[in-house]
């Protein structure tokens, strides 16, 4: 899985005011990460406000980025939920045809135990046409997807290729890193510890902060993945400041912000998600600045 090595970006779905999806504004965050060095897209992840969109809206926000795109990056559909059955129905219908994978998230608010995840993840790896790349954020789903269990999975079933690990715990990575077979991928689900993983040998990132600053976030894991080391830590703590600040009141409340300031969309969140306070989009805003002004 040669594409999903690098930078990823878990794509916002964008809002008009009136709270429709904008089509245009999606169009062009699209070409935005294209234009700037992204290896690959994610649609519909946790940072499209997944929970908040009807099933037609998913197709229009799927139907929009695949002919932005227009076949120029790998893409990747989360597809996942804590209804088994639901996402298994759902890999027997749909046209895999335009990924590469897809990203599967780990059970929320059921909490099953390591078994449960174990079989609900094998299920999902004997029904998908496509590879599976598992994704365990523990501050959303209330459970964490142990080491052991993924490399469980890992090793008994060869479609499922990699894990987006979030769980913003470094040893954890490390021991997944360690142990796992060769040619599965751990790629980061944070960017703030995105490079210390790749440098322990991970693969990449699957990132938020890259949407807003694709050029050099994707500048940064590329550095990174070839060892040089110093100028990448440079590129880390020039953007450490907008991490912090993008996650400080809620995902994707800050990248949303972001993404006004730079002109690609409006800032606008559904219910029960609210926008970010005033205090931090000023200084977000004197953030993108600062960024406009250094590629001058």
């Amino acid at each position: 899985m040669q594409s999903l090595i690098g930078t990823g970006v878990a794509l916002v779905t964008p809002f008009k005011k009136d709270f429709s999806v904008d089509v245009e504004a999606l169009t062009k965050i699209v070409n935005y990460q294209v234009d700037n060095g992204i290896n690959y897209l994610v649609i519909l992840g946790t940072t499209a406000e997944n929970a908040t969109l009807t099933q037609d809206e998913k197709e229009l926000v799927i139907q929009t980025v695949v002919a932005a795109n227009n076949a120029r990056l790998p893409m990747v559909l989360g597809v996942g939920g804590n209804n088994t059955q639901k996402i298994i129905e759902e890999l027997k219908t749909r046209d895999f045809s335009k990924f590469v994978a897809i990203l599967s998230v780990s059970p929320y608010y059921n909490k099953p135990t390591q078994e449960g995840i174990y079989q609900h993840f094998k299920a999902i790896a004997e029904a998908s046409p496509i590879p599976v790349v598992l994704y365990n954020v523990p501050g959303r789903t209330g459970s964490n997807v142990l080491p052991a269990t993924v490399i469980r999975l890992a090793n008994d079933f060869k479609n499922i290729v990699a894990i987006k690990e979030a769980a913003g715990d470094l040893v954890q990575a490390m021991n997944l890193i360690q142990h796992k077979p060769k040619d599965f991928l751990v790629i980061s689900g944070d960017d703030m510890i995105a490079l210390p993983i790749v440098l322990a040998g991970g693969s990449g990132v699957i990132s938020v902060i890259g949407q807003g600053f694709p050029k050099e976030f994707s500048e940064l894991i590329q550095l990174g993945l070839h060892r040089k080391v110093d100028e990448a830590f440079e590129l880390q703590y020039l953007l450490a400041e907008s991490i912090d600040m993008i996650f400080e009141q809620g995902n994707p409340g800050g990248i949303k912000e972001v993404l006004k300031s730079l002109g690609l969309s409006e800032n606008t969140l559904r219910l029960p998600l609210v926008n970010i306070d005033e205090n931090l989009a000023n200084r977000i805003a004197l953030f993108v600045n600062k960024m406009k002004k250094n590629k001058k």
